[in-house]
Parts: C-alpha cells; sequence; structure tokens
C-alpha cells in the first residue's frame, strides 16, 4: 500500500481500507451536516433567528457544494486527483473553526456557504477515483459499499454533536468538525494514490471546463439521469433538515432522544445501500433504478399518509421513514454509475456535473419545508413530490421504460474523439 507522495502510481484494489478512505471522503458533507443537527434549535435561539434562517445553514453546504464541485472537477481532471482534495480538505479546516466564531446567522450563512464549496473536493475526488478504475456494475457496487461508511458515519455524527453541544455548547461542535477534517487530510496524505494517469490530463481553463460541460449538456440522457441523485438527495435533505422540529419540537424528544432515533433512521439508509450492492452483481442498474423509483413514490407517499392522519403515531411516523429512506438508497448509486459510464474519459468533470446537480438540487428542493411550515405535513410533501418528480424524468426524458430501452442506457461509454462507441458488457 502506498504511504503518501504525489509520484506513487500504486493501483489499489478496493480491499476494506480503500472504501473506508473514499467513504469517509464522500461522507465529509454529511458529516459536516449531521454532527450539527441535534444543535439547530438552539443556534436559532442563541443567534435570535427564525427555523428557517437556521435551516439555511444547512442548505447553504448544499449550494456551496455545487457550485464547488462544477470548480472542483475539471481541476481534478487537469492537475490531478490529490492536489484539489488536499487543498480542499485543508480550507474545510480553516472554515469549521471561523463558523465556531461566527457572531450571527448571516456570517455563519456565508461561511457554510464556503465550507460547502471546499467540501466539494473530498466528494468529487472520491467519485472520480472511482471512476478511472471501475465502470457499470462494479462501479455502483463500489458505491453501494461506500454507503456503508457514508450511512455509518452520520450514524453517530448527531449523537456525537448532541454531547459536544451539549458539554460545551454549539459552537464546539465545528472545532470538532476542524479536528475531522485534520484526521482526514492526513489520511489522505498518507494513503490516496494518484489514479489519473498522465496521458489522461485535460488542458486546464476556463474554456477547457465549459467545454467539457457542454459535451455533457448535449447529452439528454446523461443529464436525465444525473438530475435523479439531486432529487434522492432533495429526498434525503427534506428529511435531515426537518427532523430536528419535526421529532424534537413535534413529539418533545430530547437531543440524545433525537440521535438515537436519527441512528435507527440511518440503519435502513445502510441497509438499503447493502441490499442493492449485493443486488447489483445480478441484475443492471438501469433495471434496479426502473423499479426503485415507483417504489419509493408509494413510500413517500404512505409516509405523507402516516403523517396526516396521526396513524401508529411516533412508531408509524418512524416505521414509514425507515422504509423510504431504504428505498431511497437504490437511487443515487445506480443512477451515478450509469451517467458516469458515459462519459469515463472525463471522469472528473462528469462526476462534478453529477455531484453539483445533486448538492444544488437538494439545496434549492429542501428549503421548502421551512417555508410550508417545518412540520411533519410539510416534510413529507416535499419528500413525495421530489421522489414524484424523479420517477417523472427517467419515464419521460430516458429510454428506461421502453422496450430494450435501457440498453441504450446501460453500459455505454463515451470514447475519445474520433473513435466508435465502446458499450462495456453487463449483467441484465
Amino acid at each position: 500500500m502506498s504511504t503518501g507522495g504525489p509520484a506513487n502510481r500504486t493501483v489499489y484494489q478496493p480491499n476494506v481500507k480503500y472504501v473506508l478512505l473514499l467513504g469517509l471522503m464522500c461522507a465529509l458533507p454529511a458529516v459536516t451536516s449531521d454532527i450539527y443537527l441535534p444543535s439547530l434549535p438552539e443556534v436559532a435561539r442563541d443567534l435570535h433567528t427564525t427555523t428557517t434562517g437556521v435551516q439555511l445553514t444547512m442548505t447553504g453546504v448544499l449550494v456551496g457544494g455545487a457550485v464547488g464541485q462544477l470548480v472542483v472537477g475539471p481541476l481534478s481532471d487537469r492537475f490531478g486527483r490529490r492536489r484539489p482534495v488536499l487543498i480542499g480538505i485543508a480550507l474545510h479546516i480553516l472554515i469549521s473553526l471561523l463558523c465556531a466564531l461566527a457572531p450571527g446567522i448571516g456570517t455563519l450563512i456565508a461561511l457554510r456557504v464556503v465550507q460547502g464549496f471546499f467540501n466539494a473536493a473530498a466528494t468529487v475526488v472520491a467519485i472520480a477515483v472511482i471512476r478511472d478504475r471501475f465502470t457499470g456494475s462494479d462501479a455502483s457496487r463500489l458505491l453501494s459499499r461506500l454507503m456503508l461508511v457514508i450511512g455509518v458515519a452520520p450514524l453517530f455524527a448527531p449523537t456525537v454533536g448532541g454531547l459536544i453541544a451539549g458539554q460545551w455548547g454549539w459552537r464546539a461542535v465545528f472545532v470538532a468538525l476542524a479536528l475531522f477534517g485534520a484526521a482526514l487530510w492526513l489520511a489522505v496524505w498518507r494513503r490516496l494514490p494518484e489514479t489519473l494517469l498522465p496521458e489522461r490530463r485535460r488542458a486546464a481553463g476556463l474554456g477547457t471546463a465549459l467545454r467539457g460541460y457542454g459535451v455533457l449538456l448535449r447529452d439528454q440522457h446523461f443529464v436525465a439521469i444525473a438530475v435523479l441523485p439531486g432529487l434522492g438527495m432533495a429526498v434525503l435533505m427534506s428529511y435531515v433538515i426537518g427532523s430536528p422540529f419535526v421529532l424534537r419540537e413535534g413529539y418533545g424528544l430530547s437531543a440524545n432522544q433525537f440521535a438515537l432515533l436519527f441512528a435507527m433512521n440511518g440503519v435502513g439508509i445502510v441497509g438499503g445501500a447493502q441490499i442493492n450492492a449485493s443486488l447489483v452483481r445480478r441484475v443492471a442498474p438501469i433495471r434496479i433504478l426502473r423499479c426503485a423509483l415507483p417504489l419509493l413514490v408509494v413510500a413517500a407517499v404512505v409516509l405523507l399518509t402516516v403523517a396526516l392522519t396521526g396513524a401508529g403515531g411516533l412508531i408509524g411516523l418512524l416505521a414509514s421513514l425507515w422504509v423510504t429512506l431504504g428505498l431511497l438508497q437504490f437511487i443515487p448509486p445506480n443512477a451515478s454509475a450509469i451517467a458516469l459510464s458515459r462519459h469515463g474519459a472525463m471522469a472528473g468533470t462528469a462526476a462534478a456535473f453529477i455531484g453539483a446537480m445533486q448538492a444544488g438540487v437538494a439545496g434549492a428542493v429542501s428549503p421548502l419545508v421551512g417555508l410550508l411550515g417545518g412540520d411533519a405535513r410539510a416534510m413529507c410533501l416535499v419528500m413525495i413530490s421530489s421522489a414524484t418528480a424523479a420517477l417523472l424524468i427517467l419515464a419521460t426524458a430516458t429510454p428506461a421504460y421502453r422496450r430494450g430501452g435501457w440498453r441504450q442506457l446501460e453500459g455505454f461509454s463515451t470514447p475519445p474523439a474520433g473513435q466508435p462507441p465502446r458499450v462495456t458488457p453487463t449483467r441484465a
């Protein structure tokens, strides 16, 4: 195994340490959000702001991440994977410490946007590294394995955040984020090799980046599939943003009780991801996607019904959430793998586009929870609307539901200019 150094070209195999490192990189934005969740009501009181105002400190991370991924993606295709991620995590550490000193809600929102911008480097590079080495079902399976790390880390983040805030106040949570960033920076520096070969590096510059995004935008099937992880993230972030107020204020739970229930729902997230990782060994990602999305819409409708009728009380709401969040984990890994397989020659730019759509769509949609009232009904309405929009896009903007149409999406890889398309065999 490599122990660092930009010149080291050791090829990693997808072992446990490799998955763990990439998973922690992908989890950095989630940990940044979730460790802070139990503190939202206290932040609102301390900074004399509204529920909507404090929720903007959450969506600010997503908006900043959307812009950051569009910038970092082309840079990682030009300068390699290591340099952008090391710089991004280092600046995450600095911004976290500044957040701990924020005097007001406006400053905190602005810092969170910047924090999301630099966090984006970790996510973009992790996904690009996967595409450097894997395609199709193999990429989808590895992405699902990453969800074990991405899902487990936020399971404990609210509990840790609640304990830290309970002892030292919400500002200490950002000091903890800086320490987590420092540990991750050291791990990346020591353990992440450079996976982008010199002959695949693209010229730097705004023109090159714009041309790359132009290629992606002209691929209508890529764009349609790339939107789906964003709508899936909108479902998840609607839950994440709404749940502290729904569960703590609506049902009177303490910070520790909320953290425990949040962790229980996280088990559903991890479980769904691991089922998907096993399923893609036998079923093509697009076939899983076209079955999972209708089921997600049905689960979201059930969740809304439970929220409106109060059937089953808190237990009924949590059970419905558990199923919905589990089904959600069949969407982003498969959609991302399909979209990435279409543009392997510019994996960093493609990963950035997907990530920007994921963060941008979620950042635009999830604040509707607060605007609609911040209660269980509002949370569920936004979740069901996002899931329904994803299904409509898959059905109308792609050939996924046409006879044999899935073959136009699955396993296609865009070749270098002047070469014919290459189709990677997949298991249907």
